[in-house]
């Protein structure tokens, strides 16, 4: 009676946080149109002058466990989220003449799963003639006759694990045709698709504002969830508002990581208690209609943050805040992030977690400290990830430039998202070298004040016409953090 008790209490507090005010629903959602679509192809046809486009969908799952969902390059070119489909494009003088090839249902498993877009009705509803997939072999033969070159878009799930992803569909019907056209010129088209993608459609703005306002109001629910006593509560409270507002899905795996898991940047298990006295490192964010937002929060088990989080706390937020003077359109990316890198090294040496700003240490990684000495400094063992990466059709989406000279550009969606992580298990894989065994012993007072502590905070912004605009509103300050959870619920024991 008691745990049936508490959780419709917890329940309750959850309702209580359902009744704030959210902007996304305010909102008629954004949609992104045939035409839209026909413009991406086009502008690909223009970049690629000649050739054969192919781009394979994804495959249908091969359980009932979870929902079908499209991979991002070939939802980014036709907008058909439905599986075992493949788009070419013969593309001439610029000038692109698109099909659909499509996997129809029997008539006996579209009862089971509804009938799919077909070649009657793909031009009315993605603007593209269809056919049928078991035509797409001998075309694809047709064309490999005329001497035309082929731009494949590989089939991979992620582009983060693309070089792992080899046995896809589309990967081994290239692999057939080449061997069947030995001459055959096949390039990889990815890199043309996805800088088409880092500039952001008005349209794909919207869907990606409503995404970060979706997560927002989750995580504000997540801090208004009454005494927390394990990490999936947290996480359950934050995916059922995702659910709840609109979203399709988590845009990865939610962590939700406390004390020593808050430590380990893709913790997903969620398994453990969430004990008075830890922080809890929520990095947890909602899709929506295919966009991606991608938000974190640390805050307390316990409602209060101590002395010594504050610490750790202020120097992550003033990082951050920091990182968002530079984000501005026309100046570096690599600013920001030096930017933010150089402040939190300061407070780190004036915490006594790093022996001096530009001490080095002998990393447990492959690295060569004479070429990289950046990535040798000791204080990279504490914030080892970098703040700024793309959003969009994927989490980690491109932004428009990249490399050393990148710089920000409206049409830009992207997060900023420092983070300190202390814990004697980073002391531990060190390897035993002197310069190493000194390092230690300098800090390891210091890292056991602040042991088992991981801080990240992460927000989401757009750059528009009118400059930077950040869209993942939630509580970020301490003070207001506090605040709103003493909202919430207190359950007896």
């Amino acid at each position: 009676m008691r745990t049936r008790f508490r959780s419709l209490l917890a329940l309750a507090a959850v309702a209580t946080a359902a009744l704030l005010p959210t902007r996304g629903q305010a909102q008629a959602p954004a949609v992104v149109t045939p035409q839209e679509t026909a413009a991406r192809r086009a502008a690909l046809a223009a970049r690629l002058d000649s050739g054969v486009v192919i781009a394979f969908g994804g495959r249908a799952l091969v359980h009932d466990f979870s929902t079908f969902y499209q991979l991002p390059a070939f939802r980014y070119l036709t907008e058909l989220n439905e599986p075992d489909a493949a788009l070419v494009m013969v593309v001439r003088n610029k000038r692109a003449q698109s099909t659909l090839f499509l996997t129809a249902l029997d008539a006996r498993t579209a009862f089971y799963y509804g009938q799919r877009v077909d070649s009657a009705s793909s031009m009315t509803t993605h603007g593209l003639p269809g056919r049928s997939a078991t035509a797409l072999p001998a075309y694809l033969d047709s064309l490999a006759a005329t001497g035309l070159p082929f731009f494949h878009i590989p089939d991979v799930e992620t582009m983060d694990f693309a070089r792992n992803d080899t046995l896809t569909r589309g990967q081994e019907a290239l692999k057939g045709l080449a061997t069947r056209f030995p001459r055959l010129s096949v390039r990889n088209g990815m890199p043309h698709v996805l800088q088409l993608r880092a500039r952001k459609s008005e349209a794909e703005m919207t869907l990606i504002r409503q995404a970060a306002e979706i997560s927002a109001e989750a995580h504000r629910a997540a801090m208004l969830t009454a005494n927390p006593q394990h990490e999936y509560e947290l996480r359950a409270t934050l995916e059922y508002e995702f659910t709840r507002r609109g979203a399709e899905r988590p845009a990865y795996g939610s962590i939700v990581g406390a004390g020593v898991n808050g430590t380990t940047l893709h913790y997903m298990k969620a398994s453990d208690p969430a004990k008075p006295g830890d922080l809890v490192v929520m990095d947890a964010a909602a899709e929506y209609r295919g966009y991606a937002a991608d938000i974190t929060r640390t805050i307390p088990v316990s409602g209060t943050y101590t002395p010594a989080q504050r610490q750790l706390y202020t120097l992550v937020r003033d990082a951050q805040d920091i990182a968002e003077r530079f984000s501005k359109p026309g100046l570096s990316v690599r600013a920001a992030t030096d930017s933010s890198v150089a402040l939190r090294t300061r407070g780190l040496a004036a915490l006594g977690l790093i022996e001096s700003v530009d001490a080095s240490f002998d990393p447990p990684w492959n690295v060569n400290c004479t070429v990289s000495p950046t990535q040798c400094r000791q204080a990279n063992l504490w914030m080892i990830h970098g703040i700024t990466h793309g959003i969009g059709l994927a989490v980690h989406d491109p932004m428009q430039e990249n490399g050393p000279d990148a710089k920000f550009a409206v049409g830009d969606a992207f997060t900023i998202e420092p983070g300190i992580y202390i814990s004697t298990k980073a002391l531990d894989v060190l390897p035993n070298t002197p310069k190493n065994r000194a390092f230690i012993a300098k800090v390891r007072s210091a890292v056991l004040q602040y042991q088992n502590t991981g801080v990240r905070i992460e927000d989401d912004y757009i750059i528009t016409g009118k400059g930077l605009e950040r869209i993942s509103l939630v509580p970020r300050e301490m003070d207001e953090i506090e605040a709103l959870m003493k909202r919430r619920a207190v359950i007896q024991p």
